[in-house]
């Protein structure tokens, strides 16, 4: 049973206009934007700013934080936000937990087989070349868990349960290594969450080992969901927040960044002997993703839905309401061939290295006019 009183729930916002605005701002970085800003980068080579703006939309080799790695967590952490707005709405209106777990859990199931087409495509493969993890396999698993947790326990229950799976996923990968390797191991080859993975997953891994055999980690691997799991609790946790009545807008949107804040610093403390690492989603990396995602949420919010400033916020929002359709529609739709097609001749008359920076500029623009007709025929695809 959830703790918080009926009354701070009466006539919230069953939507967020910053919310699907910071989905969308999330999906413009990976939708385009990248390559917008490394083509700039490579046109401008002098360029101390744009080196630094490329360099940080690419992923660290291994330890570490860029920008990039912001992008995946921020859309799980928003996928919590969400839960309360809509099966907490549908638990406050008489459905039952048994019927919304069951509704959660196909959302899961379907974000795993829609993780499975994006790795893998719509073609019959041999078990051993299929690559089971994914993003949105990832998503779905921790989305799935995150919300059932929500079902049966209350807030504090699911604040416990958040810091609980964050120390004991650094007490198991402290104390535990693969076999050869020294307790505590984080390397690839050696961390205890890879070895895990290689040891138990069917198909393949996305990294081999470095003398070419396969299998050696994945980033979206089964064991290092554990702890994000605790992300899809932030964000639930966050929506909690925002759907309450008995905070004022303010209120919401300070706590929401003291919070945010907070985080960051623990984040840079438990580095200190739990590195910030996307690719076994560490507890720090889990509190360094949070604090940010914390942060971008109140300023959103506040921007948003508090101040009322909504108009330079559609250009995102149209993204953010089909964000899973811009995300898989790049394995179906060749959008360089569409933008070749319109735009080739500027291309050649721009000649490089700025032709391919209007490449990337009319690939970007092209994806946002396909999501605007989307969005004005109401088109959506949900899971």
């Amino acid at each position: 049973m959830t703790s918080t009183p009926a009354d701070d729930f009466q006539q919230t916002p069953t939507r967020l206009y910053s919310l699907d605005a910071l989905r969308g701002f999330d999906m413009f970085w990976i939708m385009g934007a990248d390559a917008l800003f490394q083509s700039l980068s490579a046109a401008v080579p002098h360029s101390g700013f744009l080196k630094v703006i490329s360099d940080q939309l690419e992923h660290p080799a291994w330890n570490g934080f860029h920008f990039y790695d912001l992008i995946f967590p921020l859309f799980l952490f928003m996928a919590g936000v969400s839960t309360p707005f809509s099966v907490g709405r549908d638990l406050e209106k008489g459905k039952t937990r048994g019927q919304l777990v069951l509704r959660v859990v196909k959302r899961g199931l379907i974000l795993v087989l829609f993780g499975l087409i994006v790795n893998n495509g719509l073609e019959i493969r041999h078990l051993a070349d299929i690559r089971f993890p994914s993003v949105l396999g990832r998503i779905g698993i921790a989305y799935m868990l995150a919300n059932i947790i929500y079902l049966y326990s209350s807030e504090i229950a699911q604040m416990i349960w958040f810091w609980a799976l964050l120390i004991g996923y650094w007490l198991l990968l402290k104390f535990t290594s693969a076999p050869g390797f020294h307790p505590g191991d984080l390397t690839p080859e050696g961390n205890f969450a890879s070895y895990v993975d290689r040891t138990i997953l069917p198909g393949h891994l996305y990294v081999p080992f470095p003398d070419g055999r396969p299998n050696m980690h994945d980033p979206e691997g089964l064991f290092s969901t554990i702890p994000a799991i605790s992300t899809g609790i932030l964000g639930i946790l966050t929506g909690i927040t925002l759907k309450k009545t008995s905070l004022s807008q303010n209120q919401k949107t300070i706590r929401l960044a003291l919070v945010g804040i907070v985080f960051l610093l623990l984040a840079q403390l438990w580095n200190l002997d739990f590195p910030i690492n996307k690719n076994l989603w560490t507890s720090s990396f889990v509190l360094n993703v949070g604090g940010i995602s914390l942060l971008l949420m109140a300023l959103f919010y506040y921007v948003i839905d508090v101040s009322g400033h909504q108009k330079w916020a559609f250009f995102f929002k149209v993204i953010g309401m089909n964000s899973i359709l811009i995300y898989m529609s790049g394995h179906f739709i060749s959008w360089h061939y569409t933008a070749n097609g319109f735009f080739k001749w500027l291309f050649q008359l721009c000649g490089e290295p700025w032709g391919a920076v209007m490449l990337a500029l009319c690939v970007l623009l092209i994806k946002w006019l396909f999501l605007y007709f989307m969005y004005k025929k109401k088109i959506f695809l949900r899971v």
